[in-house]
C-alpha cells in the first residue's frame, strides 16, 4: 500500500529545519512527499487560528502535489496547536488520516506568560482557545490521534498538558524540550505509527 503523504509542522521560533531529521528518516523509510511548512511568522505574535489557516494551506498544497484525498500530520510544540485548529475547527478532519503531536502544549504551558504575542496568550492555561478546543466531545472524527510527550519537558509546564483525551497517548524520557524531534526513540514512533 503506498504510503500517505506527510506533512511537518514546527514550533515557536523555528522554521521547517527543526524537523528536518524526522523528514529525513520518514523519506527513508520510504514516505513520499513528505513536507516541512514554515508558520509565518513562527514567533508567536499572530493567532493560533492565524496558524492554522496556514496548515490548511499547506494541506490543500500537498494533496494536489501527491494527488491524493488525505495526508498525514506530525507537528511539534506550537505547530501541533494550529494543526489542532485546524483538525478540529478549519475542516481538517475531512483531509487527514493520522496526525502526530510531539510535546504540543494542549492545555496551555505556565511558559507562555514569559512573553508577548497572542498566538503566546493563546498558549496559557484557560485560554479561551484552550477551552474551546478541549470541550469537544467528539474532536477527532475518523482520524487516528497520538500525541509522544516526555514527563521532563520543562517547557510544556505541566508537562502532563501535552497529553490529549481520545488520543494514544506515549511519553518518553527526553529531558529537554527542543530534544524531543532529534530522539531516535521518537523518530522511530513516529515512523512506525505512520507506517
Amino acid at each position: 500500500m503506498k504510503p500517505y503523504p506527510v506533512l511537518l509542522v514546527h514550533g515557536i521560533d523555528d522554521n521547517h529545519t527543526r524537523l528536518r531529521r524526522i523528514s529525513a528518516a520518514l523519506l527513508a523509510y520510504g514516505f513520499a512527499p513528505v513536507s516541512a511548512m514554515d508558520i509565518v511568522p513562527s514567533d508567536g505574535s499572530i493567532s493560533i487560528e492565524s496558524m492554522g489557516e496556514q496548515v490548511l494551506n499547506a494541506v490543500r498544497q500537498l494533496q494536489q502535489t501527491a494527488l491524493s484525498p488525505k495526508v498525514d500530520i506530525v507537528a511539534y510544540s506550537m505547530g501541533a496547536l494550529a494543526a489542532r485548529h485546524f483538525l478540529q475547527r478549519q475542516g481538517g478532519q475531512a483531509l487527514v488520516r493520522r496526525f502526530i503531536s510531539i510535546a504540543g502544549p494542549h492545555h496551555g504551558t505556565l511558559a507562555a506568560y514569559m512573553r508577548p504575542g497572542k498566538g503566546v496568550r493563546q498558549m496559557r492555561p484557560g485560554s479561551a482557545l484552550i477551552q474551546d478546543l478541549n470541550n469537544d466531545r467528539a474532536p477527532w472524527g475518523n482520524v487516528e490521534v497520538f500525541s509522544f510527550w516526555s514527563p521532563l519537558d520543562l517547557t510544556i509546564i505541566p508537562a502532563t498538558s501535552a497529553l490529549l483525551h481520545g488520543a494514544h497517548n506515549r511519553s518518553f524520557i527526553v529531558p529537554v524540550h527542543p530534544l524531543m524531534v532529534y530522539d531516535r526513540r521518537v523518530i522511530a514512533a513516529v515512523q512506525q505509527t505512520l507506517a
